[in-house]
């Protein structure tokens, strides 16, 4: 059975997006996520890859000099303009940006939904400024988060349709690595949900507190590795 148009995926999503991440697991994700981007993100050019409706673009726009995300998705950008965000349609693969145009580009749990994930990193890297850091998430099956989901099964999004409806793929340290093109070189990884069992552990308000701390710390730690999310800094020769 072939795949459900992205598009239609993601429009749908947008109706209820920002409702779904307001619970405490998604509010600790926004936040380790703008932990690793707000120092890059002073006072430069910033690019947000796969933006949805803005929940990481509104604070980096607030530290930038200027701030702009893309998605394909026009449901997504609808709501980001709403919040009075530089959102723009655009497909990762196809970015309407010149050569070296960033400071910062950066990328969080949108990269392993891109079919043509190779083409998308490559074009990140070319709106990039040489000297410019990138920030580009991927899933990790090395991990709980990928247990989880594998017990779980696929989980509603919207009203129509679940996870299984687009397409996901998983990559451990080695591989996501191995995705990254000449010209850039690893500057550092971090591994984000290394700890937390399930997402309603977050709803469990003493469990939900002392799993943010110890995310926070695990996010840098020996175990990253282990990290739903793998998170690789690249710097642009």
């Amino acid at each position: 059975m072939s795949k459900l148009d992205p598009r239609d995926y993601y429009d749908e999503f947008s109706t209820s997006y920002d409702k779904t991440r307001n619970s405490a697991y998604h509010r600790m994700l926004d936040d380790l996520a703008l932990e690793l981007a707000l120092p890059y993100a002073q006072d430069v050019r910033v690019l947000e890859l796969g933006c949805g409706t803005g929940r990481i673009l509104g604070p980096l726009s607030e530290a930038a000099r200027e701030a702009v995300g893309v998605d394909f998705a026009e449901g997504m950008v609808e709501r980001a303009r709403a919040r009075g965000l530089d959102a723009r349609l655009a497909e990762l693969t196809e970015l309407p940006f010149a050569d070296a145009s960033f400071d910062l580009t950066c990328s969080f749990k949108v990269l392993p939904h891109v079919p043509d994930v190779r083409r998308a990193i490559a074009e990140a890297v070319r709106v990039t400024k040489q000297g410019g850091h990138l920030l580009l998430e991927l899933y990790n099956p090395r991990s709980i988060r990928y247990l989880a989901k594998r017990l779980a099964g696929a989980q509603r999004v919207g009203a129509a349709h679940t996870e299984a409806d687009i397409t996901t793929r998983w990559d451990d340290r080695r591989a996501a690595v191995a995705l990254m093109p000449a010209g850039t070189e690893l500057i550092d990884y971090y591994g984000v949900r290394v700890l937390t069992p399930f997402a309603a552990s977050h709803r469990i308000p003493f469990a939900s507190d002392a799993l943010r701390r110890a995310e926070r710390y695990a996010m840098r730690s020996w175990a990253r590795r282990f990290g739903g999310f793998l998170v690789l800094l690249l710097r642009k020769h």
